[in-house]
């Protein structure tokens, strides 16, 4: 069960990566919200007030800054981490001016994303602490990552992973027949 202060807002137009993000901060802990656009980050972040907040600084629609502005705004404002693909000093500086805690260049990995919450201006990254899920946990979230980073192509995350593909697929099949939700894979079998 989510714990009441860890209300996370994720706002990533990527519906493939913000669901691998939303289950690896589920299993963290967070009760999890997930907005596509800048316009309905805002009206959800408006509704149920996050305790922190996950922000891609390039939206399709809107933008990433826009959400931090509207974020930093709120009564209570969250922990914002501003993510993306595309890190330049001048964007960081601007989000950080906005309201963001910090700035993070993808990919992370969630435990890079949860230390990024606790930062404060002036003070130094703090420690990633040692995982406190499984290597099985780990292991899966690094393919869910990358089979987000690669549009859910089977053949392409093994090759990135070092793992044979056949590998792969046994590991994602036993998922799927755990009753796990393996995103858009539709036909991972040889």
């Amino acid at each position: 069960m989510p714990a009441p202060d860890r209300c996370l807002l994720i706002v990533e137009d990527d519906p493939h990566l913000a669901e691998t993000l939303a289950s690896a901060f589920t299993r963290r802990g967070y009760a999890v919200h997930t907005a596509l656009r800048e316009d309905s980050a805002i009206a959800l972040a408006a509704r149920i007030r996050p305790t922190h907040a996950l922000v891609d600084l390039k939206l399709a629609e809107g933008s990433g800054l826009g959400v931090v502005k509207a974020l930093a705004t709120l009564d209570a404002p969250p922990a914002i981490v501003v993510l993306t693909g595309f890190a330049a000093v001048a964007t960081a500086v601007e989000a950080i001016k906005l309201g963001a805690t910090q700035y993070l260049a993808k990919p992370a990995t969630a435990r890079e994303i949860e230390a990024a919450f606790s930062h404060r201006a002036g003070m130094a990254m703090p420690e990633i602490e040692a995982p406190q899920v499984g290597v099985k946990a780990q292991e899966w979230e690094l393919i869910q990552r990358t089979l987000a980073e690669t549009g859910f192509n089977v053949s392409e995350t093994a090759r990135r992973l070092g793992m044979h593909r056949r590998t792969l697929a046994r590991k994602l099949a036993a998922r799927k027949a755990a009753g796990e939700d393996i995103g858009s894979i539709v036909d991972f079998e040889d």
